[in-house]
């Protein structure tokens, strides 16, 4: 798996993580969104984020998301979604 960029995001790694490699809609409380392959998002939530625009968006292998999330949903590509 390819490691992330930047700083790392305080996750608590035993609440758990989804791994998403799939075109489903895929919901819950997630902090911290790890893409481990290249990936396009389709449809994504966020509570605190403000104006997000991910839908569409190209995330190149080893970026990552920070933020509340509440869905995700990929056209392609893989990503581990931590849970909060």
């Amino acid at each position: 798996m390819a490691k992330s960029r930047g700083v790392p995001a305080p996750v608590d790694y035993t609440i758990g993580a989804e791994v998403i490699n799939d075109t489903a809609v895929h919901t819950g409380k997630f902090l911290y969104i790890d893409f481990y392959e290249s990936s396009t998002i389709t449809a994504i939530a966020s509570e605190n984020v403000v104006d997000n625009n991910f839908a569409s968006a190209s995330v190149d292998s080893g970026a990552h998301l920070v933020g509340y999330f509440t869905s995700i949903q990929l056209q392609n590509g893989a990503c581990i979604a931590y849970k909060i």
